[in-house]
């Protein structure tokens, strides 16, 4: 029997809430139609039914959108004499009384919400509320500023009044009531940072530097205020300030030093190689080797130290001997395995491309190669390395070998996409030109971006020198030319390159030529005779495919190589304005906005 009322009883309920639904919906149609005298019958019934102060609210704006006010008035005055322990009701009777332009009344109606304000966190909400919905911000803050006195809480409605503050354009309030919030809540911390990330501007952020500092002067305990300090130094780039707070946290909470790994992750990948040298060296020092961020540091650490010496072109001798005695002490310290397999080939690199010791990179990556339990990916990047390695040293065999493995291995994605454009480029170094177009025009649709540039580039270029003359002689010697480049033999591609101007000096090779000429000059860092060539190919072959490719790499050199940010700009912009079409027109514009200073979604 209980069952059976049980079950009647739950059919009921649910026969009402699909009924009130139905007509809610039917209000809100009516509502939105115009048809407010049968929208506010509905929701005055909804409201008599539910007692939701949403249906209240939509009651009373039906009301007033026919200017039925005193039916308004009466049912709010109703309200206030049955319910007097919720003020928030005057709120809405103010509201009413502006409608009908009676200024007094409705400010002495805002007066009594106020003056009748009760300890009762869910009636202080709901008043702030009503008041912000008539953007009467003042009188909101009075209701919440009370209401933090009413519950003897400071700190309880800091959110509120920090949203308030933001929403009148007042900056330092704002700041201070968040910095309130963020003490009391500690789980907002990442809510706030992503609000100041949204509303502050860069001249802002020295106001809440300015509060952070005096708070913990005051307060040096107060761990989320340093924390926020040191978020604040990363917001501004000053990742040495943002370390000195986070190697603070990290001794006074005892931590295991992820903070600092984490600040000398994000200094190294904005490229302050000194300031994620000093994070990573702190742990290095302080966490000892049963640290879990102990060997993860030092493999970071000479990864930057590496990009520091190699990045600033003004290197010594001395500087890389240096490197090359850590990278070897590193590897005697932990050994060859799966946790050094890519401090190993940052070594092999190191040999290859500073010391010119190629058989030494080899016989690195060949161990790399051969280490159990790497993943996949490692092994297919050192054979990828290994192979352009041999292929700098004239065993196109081996080469090839090597790039078929990995792409026989890595049918979809990256890795074996570029293996395969390798082994395509390679096909084209021996002049297989059919074949090797024939792969490119299957990258075209790579899922990289770069991979994809790169082969429509080749692609028409083939195309674009393939069969214009009785003759491929041309373009197999200038493909040695790109041959002899890779393995940094200029001397000989230089003569190579011009041969083919001496034998062919009508060929639609020229600008070919020439922009390889410059790409040799930019390697040996004479930027002054790369300059000239490059702006040889856009004043005199404007209308050869190699005219967007010098723009882009003229640009590039201002900006990387010669710090010159105007010239750089105005190459980039030239690019993307003449050149629209080019592959390269996105990445340029994209460079511009970067130097220029606009925000990057």
């Amino acid at each position: 029997m209980i069952k059976k009322v049980c079950l009647i009883f739950v059919l009921l309920s649910a026969s009402v809430c699909l009924f009130a639904q139905n007509e809610s919906q039917l209000a809100l149609r009516y509502y939105r139609s115009g048809e407010y005298e049968k929208a506010a019958d509905l929701y005055e019934k909804l409201y008599k039914t539910n007692n939701s102060e949403s249906y209240l609210s939509s009651f009373l704006n039906c009301l007033l959108a026919i200017d039925d006010f005193d039916r308004a008035e009466k049912t709010i005055k109703e309200i206030i004499k049955n319910r007097p322990e919720e003020p928030q009701f005057y709120v809405n009777l103010g509201g009413i009384y502006e409608q009908k332009l009676e200024t007094d009344k409705a400010n002495d109606a805002y007066a009594l919400a106020i003056k009748n304000l009760t300890p009762n966190h869910l009636v202080i909400n709901r008043m702030g509320n009503a008041f912000i919905r008539l953007n009467r911000f003042d009188d909101a803050l009075k209701v919440y500023e009370k209401g933090s006195m009413l519950l003897n809480d400071e700190g309880i409605f800091s959110n509120n009044l920090a949203d308030i503050y933001r929403r009148k354009g007042d900056k330092p309030r704002m700041i201070h009531h968040y910095l309130n919030s963020a003490r009391k809540y500690n789980n907002r911390s990442s809510i706030i940072k992503r609000t100041f990330m949204q509303t502050l501007l860069k001249e802002d952020y020295q106001e809440l530097q300015r509060q952070l500092y005096e708070r913990i002067q005051d307060k040096p305990d107060e761990v989320i205020f340093v924390d926020l300090l040191s978020w604040v130094f990363i917001q501004d780039k000053e990742y040495v300030k943002a370390f000195r707070q986070a190697r603070s946290l990290d001794r006074q909470l005892e931590e295991n030093g992820k903070r600092v790994f984490d600040i000398a992750h994000i200094a190294a990948e904005d490229a302050d190689y000194e300031a994620a040298l000093k994070a990573y060296q702190y742990i290095i020092d302080t966490k000892g080797v049963n640290s879990s961020y102990y060997i993860d540091s030092k493999q970071e650490w000479l990864r930057c130290k590496r990009l520091m010496i190699t990045e600033n072109l003004e290197y010594t001798t001395t500087d890389l001997v240096e490197l090359q005695t850590e990278y070897q002490t590193f590897i005697d310290e932990f050994g060859e395995n799966r946790q050094t397999a890519s401090v190993m080939m940052d070594y092999a690199e190191l040999e290859a491309r500073y010391f010119n010791d190629l058989n030494k990179a080899i016989d690195i990556l060949n161990r790399v190669k051969d280490i159990r339990g790497i993943r996949k990916e490692q092994t297919a990047e050192a054979k990828i390395t290994l192979a352009d390695y041999y292929l700098i040293q004239g065993e196109i065999w081996e080469s090839t070998l090597l790039y078929s493995q990995v792409d026989k291995d890595f049918k979809e994605g990256f890795i074996g996409e570029m293996a395969r454009f390798k082994n395509a480029k390679l096909s084209y170094y021996n002049g297989d030109f059919e074949w090797s177009q024939a792969q490119f025009d299957i990258l075209k649709a790579s899922t990289s971006k770069l991979i994809s540039n790169d082969a429509i580039d080749m692609s028409v270029f083939i195309m674009d020198n393939m069969g214009l003359d009785t003759t491929d002689v041309p373009l197999k010697m200038y493909a040695q030319s790109d041959l002899l480049i890779f393995q940094n033999r200029y001397d000989e591609a230089f003569a190579k390159l011009d041969s083919i101007t001496e034998a062919f000096p009508e060929h639609t090779l020229q600008d070919d030529i020439i922009y390889s000429k410059a790409n040799i000059y930019k390697k040996r860092r004479e930027y002054d005779q790369a300059i000239m060539l490059y702006n040889q190919i856009i004043e005199k072959h404007t209308e050869e495919i190699r005219c967007d490719n010098a723009i882009f790499e003229l640009a590039e050199l201002y900006e990387l190589n010669l710090s010159d940010k105007e010239k750089a700009m105005a190459y980039y912009e030239k690019l993307f304005v003449d050149f629209s079409n080019s592959t390269l027109a996105v990445e340029a514009r994209k460079r511009l906005r970067i130097l220029r200073g606009d925000q990057i979604q």
